[in-house]
């Protein structure tokens, strides 16, 4: 047992949301080291979070185009979907040939049926790293024991963690996991969970420094992963509110977290992990591209889409249109105009669309390294029935639980 596992289970930090933690942040050089997660070399350590419906391969190659030698993680897979050998999940699980760490994540409440998954990806190859998702805060997810309502049950947490580490362990693959601070303020885990997670054998933690309670409203409370980094000696990545590079800088110097996990904040902005890489070379350099190199991109992704479904332009489209609206937050597009794009069927109507914009149009400044994506507030924990009396899970909640579960078959 670590030194810190009598004590731990009671702790409880004082910093609350509201205060954010850049105010204090003070100017000096960030020293950011290269992190090892079992055999994977991470030369910078600046991961990019996986986003359901968003961090498909395609996403994150341009990504991965722009920034360092990072992580790209694939969005979540569900581990019952997976070994039910759903068609989504399989397309999920593709990587594209110059990705150059396959990270993929997994998410399940049934500790089986994530070792089943686990077992999946290592015969057939998948990935050369899994991430365990334990900080997803969506009410369909967290009424079934999942995501960030799963560290409450500590038994449940722990089995699950023991099982894929034992499986992915002896193929060479590291495993980490995704964690929030707590359902609430009143029911914090991140500490207990982060050193279960080290005890157990995953290779790194990033801590989402909000509650589930909390969503990803206000200030995610950086000091949080700072107490965290203080009890574990396996690497932390933080992550919450990270806008732009110099973000980026200050949770590194502010929490002396190992690295940093980008989420909403690439959100049409894939160009944000090139502000990363130079920020942390310590270049002053960063990337405001015009309406016409947004346009250049945005026809790249495009076509990568298409790739990934196969030469279905539609599909692609439409897949495409949440991101056009993150592309062209803050440009000088009528409304006309962005629904126009919201119809488009093909890549033909998307690029007739962008010809009626003016490619000089420069980057809007007023939306440099502030908020994006949808900013959801605090709202009711949607949680299984008596979950929270107990810190183990009773027999009769494991038969619910890990009976039929639809949400957790397919997409």
């Amino acid at each position: 047992m670590s030194k810190h596992d009598e004590d731990i289970i009671d702790e409880r930090g004082d910093s609350r949301l509201g205060e954010d933690p850049r105010s204090t942040a003070t100017a000096g050089p960030v020293q950011i080291h290269p992190v090892d997660l079992g055999r994977i070399h991470v030369p910078t350590p600046v991961m990019l979070s996986p986003m359901a419906g968003v961090t498909n391969w395609p996403f994150r190659v341009i990504c991965e185009e722009y920034g360092p030698d990072g992580l790209y993680v694939a969005e979540m897979i569900t581990a019952r979907a997976l070994v039910a050998r759903n068609p989504k999940a399989l397309r999920l699980c593709r990587f594209a040939p110059s990705e150059k760490i396959r990270s993929l994540q997994l998410y399940g409440v049934d500790p089986s049926i994530v070792e089943q998954a686990a077992r999946i990806v290592v015969d057939n190859n998948m990935a050369d790293h899994v991430d365990l998702n334990f900080g997803c805060p969506v009410p369909k997810v967290t009424r079934g024991g999942g995501g960030s309502a799963l560290p409450w049950k500590t038994d449940l947490f722990t089995e699950v963690i023991h099982r894929v580490v034992s499986v992915c362990g002896p193929a060479g693959i590291p495993v980490t996991a995704k964690i929030r601070v707590g359902i609430d303020h009143e029911h914090e885990t991140f500490l207990e969970a982060g050193h279960i997670a080290q005890e157990e054998g995953c290779a790194a933690v990033t801590l989402h420094a909000r509650t589930t309670a909390e969503y990803y409203g206000g200030h995610s409370d950086w000091s949080r992963i700072s107490e965290l980094v203080e009890r574990l000696d396996i690497p932390v990545f933080g992550n919450g509110d990270i806008w732009g590079a110099d973000d980026a800088l200050a949770m590194v110097r502010e929490t002396g977290c190992a690295g940093v996990a980008i989420g909403r904040g690439c959100q049409g902005r894939p160009w944000l992990f090139a502000d990363i890489k130079h920020a942390f070379e310590g270049s002053d350099e960063r990337t405001n591209p015009n309406l016409g190199q947004v346009c250049a991109v945005i026809l790249r992704h495009a076509g990568l889409l298409t790739e990934f479904y196969d030469g279905d332009e539609r599909m692609a489209v439409h897949d495409l249109r949440k991101h056009i609206a993150w592309y062209l937050k803050g440009f000088p597009v009528g409304g006309t105009t962005r629904k126009a794009f919201m119809e488009c069927e093909n890549i033909a109507d998307v690029k007739r669309v962008m010809d009626t914009l003016d490619p000089q149009a420069p980057y809007p400044q007023r939306i440099i390294d502030k908020p994006r994506g949808r900013v959801r507030y605090a709202k009711k924990v949607h949680l299984p029935y008596g979950w929270l009396e107990s810190r183990t899970t009773t027999h009769e909640q494991r038969e619910t639980l890990f009976g039929d579960d639809p949400m957790d078959v397919s997409y």
